[in-house]
């Protein structure tokens, strides 16, 4: 069976864009009759809070977008939510230091930016705005490390193979990447011991059968480091449906951290069937806004309408 997910981070009230991308998660796999699976995404502890992980069931519950799988749904609720699953990444980041595809490393955030400068690459390749890493920590010598260590922790990064890689978004078409030259190296645990986010997304689709992932377009380029990823842990990747950004209407992108109308004020102001609608309308499935049932919305849903270019909030 094709399985869908939605995996909201819990550091806010879901705005208007996250039940946008919500929606269209559980449209497209329901249209496949699949699965829809929810999870947690609460590694960062300072930012992400009980409540709000809580506030995230009640208001699609409200909505009517029910999960198949997922917290309140399983007897081990507790593994939808990736602040239980450290053992599990643990194991699998093992794998990776078993295949010498990890090593330390020294670098400061802030001295890699002021050392490098966005890579300019090709049309339709995705890392323009990146910044590569140089692979400095990756030889240094045993004394090196040493004298290091003594000033800080490392970051631990995942060796990237020189190769380019393509897939074909199930929204934008085939993209390429070659990492070595785009992106380099990159970080899958923390200094702290976290793991990342490219680290555990992996892990987590792949074990828990998801097929496909929707997700906003500004993520397509995080699709390469993530098929590195499942390359070298053995793994198959779903299929990637990437959509445009829900924008305000000076162009800006909605944010938890900037309260852009969230689901306090929807749930206030107007009703399920009202926000459904508002949503397909946005994304010119219908030409005027009207309260839509999630049934409606489902008939009319077809990916090929749905714009390439972001929308703005009407």
């Amino acid at each position: 069976m094709e399985k869908g997910r939605f995996a909201p981070s819990p550091s806010g009230r879901m705005h208007l864009g996250n039940i946008y991308t919500a929606l269209l998660s559980w449209l497209s796999i329901k249209k496949k009759n699949g699965a829809w699976l929810l999870r947690i995404e609460d590694l960062d502890k300072e930012r992400c809070k009980e409540e709000y992980s809580e506030l995230i069931l009640d208001d699609l519950k409200w909505l009517g977008l029910d999960w198949d799988e997922g917290p309140l749904k399983d007897s081990h609720s507790e593994q939808y939510f990736q602040s239980n699953r450290n053992s599990i990444y643990e194991k699998f980041y093992s794998k990776l230091v078993e295949q010498n595809l990890v090593y330390d490393c020294f670098c400061r955030r802030a001295d890699l930016l002021a050392l490098s400068a966005p890579q300019q690459s090709k049309p339709q390749s995705l890392a323009n705005t990146m910044h590569v890493y140089s692979g400095k920590c990756k030889n240094l010598l045993p004394s090196q490390k040493e004298e290091f260590l003594k000033i800080r922790k490392p970051s631990k990064r995942f060796c990237v193979k020189e190769s380019i890689d393509f897939f074909k978004d199930g929204h934008y078409g085939i993209y390429y990447c070659n990492l070595t030259e785009e992106c380099g190296d990159f970080i899958i645990r923390r200094a702290d011991g976290s793991f990342s986010y490219q680290l555990a997304v992996v892990i987590d689709d792949a074990l828990m059968g998801v097929t496909e992932v929707v997700r906003g377009n500004d993520l397509l380029f995080s699709t390469f480091q993530q098929r590195a990823l499942y390359t070298a842990l053995n793994f198959v990747p779903p299929n990637f449906f990437h959509v445009p950004l829900l924008l305000s209407d000076d162009g800006r992108r909605l944010s938890k951290r900037d309260k852009d109308i969230d689901m306090s004020y929807f749930r206030k102001y107007t009703t399920p069937q009202a926000l459904i609608g508002k949503i397909m309308f946005i994304c010119g499935f219908i030409n005027k806004e009207e309260p839509l049932s999630l049934k409606e919305a489902l008939s009319i849903f077809d990916f090929q309408k749905l714009p390439k270019e972001n929308l703005y909030i009407t």
